[in-house]
């Protein structure tokens, strides 16, 4: 039986959209670095039709301006567990967990990792989490993992050259 195409991409933030260093300025307002390529890999996810969300146990603003500056409105923030902001977003996106891929990166994301049909993560993952991946990208968090995520998913979907040309990488 083959597996079901993902529909929605859900992605924690510090340690998969960020290398997980957490900067403080002499306010003490925190800053967080995010990684232009992932942008990009974000963007051809969407204008495939792909789903895009958020989902992260820290509340910041920093965050909440990145998902926007991406077009992903889908975000829950500021829980521990994140099993109830999973079943939020999936029911808020319209897709079952096997139509779903997340990609997480330490021991709060396993039990979303066990959930979804395509769980991802990074090589700086604990044993334990990169067990229960399907993907472990050759990239750190922060540093394009993002971006190789979505092309290995895009690729293993078939919409690899679609998504190309939906940029204008193609012209």
């Amino acid at each position: 039986m083959s597996e079901s195409p993902i529909k929605l991409l859900i992605l924690d933030v510090d340690g998969v959209l960020t290398d997980g260093t957490v900067f403080f300025d002499d306010q003490g307002r925190q800053m967080r670095g995010f990684s232009i390529r992932d942008g990009l890999g974000i963007a051809m996810w969407r204008a495939v039709g792909g789903q895009a969300a958020i989902l992260t146990s820290k509340r910041s603003e920093s965050i909440l301006a990145r998902a926007r500056m991406l077009g992903i409105d889908l975000v829950e923030a500021g829980e521990d567990d994140k099993l109830p902001g999973f079943d939020r977003l999936l029911e808020r996106a319209g897709v079952t967990a096997l139509e779903t891929a997340y990609m997480g990166d330490d021991l709060l994301d396993a039990p979303v990792l066990r959930r979804v049909g395509y769980p991802m993560t990074v090589p700086g993952a604990p044993e334990e989490v990169r067990r229960l991946a399907k993907l472990v990208t050759s990239r750190d968090g922060g540093r394009g993992a993002v971006r190789e995520a979505i092309e290995h998913l895009l690729r293993r979907q078939g919409l690899w050259e679609r998504a190309v040309a939906a940029v204008g990488a193609d012209r």
